[in-house]
Formats: structure tokens, C-alpha cells, sequence
């Protein structure tokens, strides 16, 4: 399928601090259009309409009532992660648009850190690390 015919998917940025990670990017290129919000922003009337989906990485990019509007296309968030509650799932409901996590993506690492940091307190680690 020719990148034209994919389906867009917003995402803040591709690597730096806060974008998605360069696997990630390459998967999801896979699939869809990817449309960074600097791209969109510098060209909101032509790719605000193309926007299907807005993949979520770390809380960003924020989705507000202004972004939602800019996106009439819009039929999917998903949500790279556990909870949702950085969401307002009531505004985003209003437009129509569905939402989307990965509950059990990050459920290893997340027992994994919980056991390393009850062991190294219950073993005094940390301060024997000064």
C-alpha cells in the first residue's frame, strides 16, 4: 500500500527527549502515515485531515478540545502505556473518538522495578552507594 493510501497517525516526535522511540516509529510506519506535530502544525488544513490516530508516548502529544477539533478524522487514541488518567476520556468520548492502552505491555518491567527496589531497601543498598 502506498504511503498516500495509509492511514495518518500523529505522534509528537521521533526520538529526542520526549518522541517515540526509532523502533517503534519504524513499526508503526508499517501501518500508517507518520505525522509529526511539528509537520502537522506547519500544515494543520491539509493533514489535520488525513489524521486517523494519534499514537500517545509518555503523556504526549497533550490532546485537548483544540487538537480534537483540528482532526475531523480522527477515530482512534492509543495510548502507549498503563492508565489513561492523563486523558479526558469524557471530552474525547464527545468527538466520537475511541481510545485505546496497552495495559500488559509494561506489566513485567513494572514487578520487576517493584521487587529490585524492595529488595535494595530492605538490604540497605542505596546507602551503601555514597
Amino acid at each position: 500500500m502506498a504511503e498516500e493510501e495509509l492511514p495518518g497517525v500523529l505522534v509528537l516526535d521521533v526520538g529526542g527527549a520526549h518522541g517515540v522511540l526509532a523502533e517503534l516509529a519504524a513499526l508503526l510506519r508499517k501501518h500508517f502515515h507518520l505525522i509529526t506535530m511539528k509537520e502537522f502544525l506547519a500544515n494543520q488544513r491539509e493533514l489535520g485531515t488525513r489524521i486517523q490516530s494519534v499514537f500517545v508516548f509518555e503523556g504526549r502529544p497533550h490532546i485537548n478540545r483544540e487538537l480534537l477539533q483540528s482532526l475531523p478524522n480522527l477515530k482512534v487514541i492509543g495510548n502507549s502505556g498503563v492508565g489513561v488518567d492523563h486523558l479526558d476520556l469524557a471530552l474525547i468520548s464527545d468527538f466520537g473518538v475511541k481510545v485505546t492502552n496497552t495495559p500488559h505491555a509494561v506489566a513485567d518491567p513494572t514487578a520487576d522495578m517493584g521487587m529490585a527496589l524492595m529488595l535494595a531497601s530492605a538490604r540497605r543498598l542505596v546507602e551503601g552507594n555514597v
